[in-house]
Parts: structure tokens; sequence; C-alpha cells
């Protein structure tokens, strides 16, 4: 596999799993409105995965079905930060600060790359990327003095690093005010991975070779 299609790969896998992972919120967030807010997010984040698929699908001679759903849970190649099962609201909005701080680093590269799909394509998800971020940003600031939440924070920071490759982390540490740390770097996934997989996967694999 070329180091382009890792690459999208990679930016596609984050958006998928972090799409799934916020759609379980749905019904059972704090308020009605961050019922709608999170199934909204979960949503762009999920087309954002199929139209980073796409270019990647061209490159493997596949489909983004198949990219999405098809391959062992060993074989995708997201940051860790996404797969995590987090039960409390604290943590969950942690890592959506941290996780959209990085997106915007990384989203910023992208559009600076020679590749110009590649920069093109970012240039539209950062457009739409713009309510995600507010939303993070006004439960950061809410949630700035909760004890809980500065410790989720610290504790999801290492996750966060390895959302980007090591040249850009200097700036997402910059960006939120913490010093560089060992990261959990992509490719080492956790158990919660391969039990998303299982749940996210179930009715593609209940009929193989079906056309949906």
């Amino acid at each position: 596999m070329n180091a382009r299609a890792q690459q999208l790969l990679s930016l596609a896998d984050d958006e998928l799993i972090l799409g799934w992972r916020d759609s379980e919120w749905t019904g059972i967030a704090p308020t009605l409105e961050e019922d709608v807010a999170f199934s909204s997010i979960a949503q762009n984040e999920i087309g954002h995965a199929r139209a980073l698929y796409e270019l990647a699908a061209q490159e493997l001679g596949t489909n983004a079905d198949a990219l999405a759903f098809d391959r062992a849970p060993d074989e995708y190649r997201c940051a860790p930060l996404v797969e995590l099962h987090l039960l409390e609201w604290a943590h969950t909005i942690a890592r959506r600060y941290l996780y959209e701080e990085a997106d915007r680093v990384r989203i910023a590269a992208l559009m600076r790359s020679d590749d110009a799909e590649l920069a093109g394509l970012a240039a539209k998800i950062d457009r739409e990327e713009t309510y995600h971020r507010l939303h993070a940003e006004l439960w950061a600031a809410r949630l700035r003095d909760e004890p809980r939440f500065r410790s989720a924070v610290e504790e999801l920071w290492p996750y966060a690093l390895g959302v980007l490759d090591p040249e850009l982390r200097d700036e997402l540490a910059r960006r939120v005010g913490l010093e560089v740390v060992p990261a959990k770097e992509r490719g080492k996934h956790t158990p919660a991975l391969a039990e998303l997989w299982d749940e996210m996967t179930e009715v593609r694999r209940s009929i193989p070779g079906a056309q949906w």
C-alpha cells in the first residue's frame, strides 16, 4: 500500500470511528440539544470518512464501503483516541475538544499539501468543521474549572498527540497549553476497537457479498 493510501485511510478511519463513538450519545446525552448536536456531528464525521475512503478506494481498486466495513480490526489505521469507549460526559467532551484541536492542526497542514485533490478536500472539510470546533470550544470553556474535565484532558492528552504526526505535535501543545509527552501512537489498537467493529459491521457481515 502506498503512502498516500495509508494517509487517507488514517484520516478516514479516525473520522469513521469517532463518528460511531459520538453517535452512541444519541438518546442519552445530558440534554435534548446535545442529543441533536452529537447526532449531527457524528453524521458529519462519517460523511468526511466516506469522502476520504472514496479517494483511498481509487488508489486501492476497491470502494468506500469495503474499506469502511470489510477490513479486520487490526487493519484499521485509526488513532487510539477515537477508539476509546467513554462513558462519562467529562471524558467525552475532553475527547471532542482535544480531537477538534488536533484535527484543526492536521487539516491546516493538509490544505498546504502539494496533493491538490487532498488539499481541496481538506479545505471543504475545514469549512464543515466550524460548527464542531465551536461546540467543543463552548463546552471546554464551560467545564474549564471542573476538576473532572481537567483530569480527563490530562488523561487523554497522550492519546490526542497520537492523532498527529510528530512534527505537528508542538503546534497542538501550543494550542492546548500542555507539554508534549510520549504519545499513544497510531497502530497500537485498544481492546475497544474490536468490540466496536463487531457492532459496526454486524449488518454488513450478515449477508456476505450482498449488494446494499
